[in-house]
């Protein structure tokens, strides 16, 4: 067994037998390897993202949380390759990309045959050009849109001009390459968009945000007619 089957063999012992944990002597006895090769994976199995744990003392282990893992996920080469593809889309500027990354981990490790092959063979020959990057004002919209609370924002419109403001996020909005937020401007008592690249400072209030629609607030801007990417359809909540 390859150290690739066999990092997908190891999370499939661990599933099947959480919450009990397994030692790794056992696993090692398991799949007839050493036991710093077990641990060696383990670690990079953790390392990845996947939800491991150690329990130490008498009658620990390792286990998995089997709530956080995916069962074997059965893509094709192409859906393989175009997730393989959209994750390197996904600079640092763009709202989630860390989540994105850790989460396209997980489900590559679940994945098996040959669209973990081509994912993989995919993911060698793609290279990107670093962009610039401002984890604080991302993390902040990220955190306000999260736990619906006011953001603090200055900001920068196309004309030059800066601004404070305090707005109520509603949503993201993406167009032409680039991302804005979406928000209620407690300032300008409107809907506006902000522009994610042109936010040169952004900070948590701490107050609870009022609830706004974000088609209504898209309404009568050049934004009216934007509508939810295809692949997000499924997650809207139904009717």
């Amino acid at each position: 067994m390859n150290r690739t089957a066999r990092l997908y063999a190891l999370v499939e012992e661990l599933r099947a037998a959480a919450p009990r944990p397994l030692t790794v002597a056992a696993l090692a006895a398991r799949f007839e390897v050493a036991a710093r090769t077990v641990q060696r994976d383990l670690q990079a199995l953790m390392e990845s993202g996947a939800p491991l744990r150690v329990q130490p003392g008498r009658g620990g282990g390792w286990t998995i949380d089997p709530a956080m893992t995916l069962p074997p996920v059965r893509l094709t080469v192409e859906e393989a390759a175009a997730l393989t593809a959209a994750l390197a889309a996904a600079d640092v500027r763009t709202p989630y990309a860390g989540a994105a990354r850790t989460a396209a981990q997980k489900i590559t490790a679940a994945m098996a045959g040959p669209a973990a092959a081509a994912a993989r063979e995919l993911a060698a020959r793609i290279v990107a050009v670093p962009a610039p990057d401002d984890d604080a004002i991302r993390t902040a919209v990220e955190k306000a849109l999260d736990g619906n609370t006011a953001l603090r924002l200055s900001y920068t419109d196309a004309a030059g001009r800066e601004s404070e403001r305090v707005v109520e996020p509603a949503g993201l909005l993406t167009a032409d390459g680039r991302w804005y937020l979406i928000a209620w401007c407690r300032t300008r008592r409107a809907g506006r968009g902000f522009r994610l690249d042109r936010i040169t400072a952004a900070a948590p209030t701490g107050e609870r945000a009022s609830s706004h629609d974000l088609s209504a607030l898209l309404r009568g801007s050049a934004a009216a007619a934007a509508m939810r990417p295809p692949a997000l359809t499924p997650l809207a909540p139904q009717p």
